[in-house]
């Protein structure tokens, strides 16, 4: 089944790329009395990923957060060391929390996932955004496969 406005975030443990390393993080934890806006790639350093995805965040982050977010994040099933150095790569900084979802099990648990072993990736996620306000699923937006449309970072903004 897969997640919809005004459904919880599941309770799974996620794990942030931070500087000093990786940190678990559960998703309750992280959701919890806040409104996040979150957003999802396939794969960090995949081609759209880092030329539109995750700059279109950087660059709005000051816009999204100007309407009330407080913290903008990118989860990918990916390690967090990976997510550490896409964000280095990026110059990502503090403007977005950057989380890995190593064995995919937030994804399932969303069930946002996709085989893309076809590709040699094997279980990802599909791209979306959505906010998250005190753990509820405000707005989802989440993208037909191979398309950027609806989860880039002007579309969400336009939601806020």
């Amino acid at each position: 089944m897969t997640i919809k406005v005004g459904d919880r975030i599941p309770e799974v443990t996620l794990t942030e790329a931070t500087a000093e390393g990786p940190k678990p993080l559960s998703s309750g934890q992280f959701f919890g009395g806040r409104r996040i806006a979150l957003f999802a790639v396939p794969g960090a350093f995949t081609p759209t990923c880092s030329a539109k995805h995750l700059p279109g965040f950087k660059q709005m982050a000051g816009d999204i957060q100007g309407k009330g977010v407080d913290a903008i994040a990118c989860v990918s099933v990916n390690d967090a060391f990976v997510m550490r150095a896409w964000a280095e790569d990026q110059a990502v900084g503090e403007d977005i929390v950057m989380l890995a979802d190593g064995s995919g099990a937030f994804t399932q648990a969303l069930g946002l996932d996709f085989d893309a072993s076809k590709f040699g990736m094997g279980v990802r996620s599909q791209r979306y955004s959505m906010i998250v306000d005190d753990g509820v699923v405000k707005s989802l937006n989440v993208e037909q496969p191979g398309e950027f449309k609806v989860s880039g970072a002007d579309y969400l903004l336009a939601q806020l």
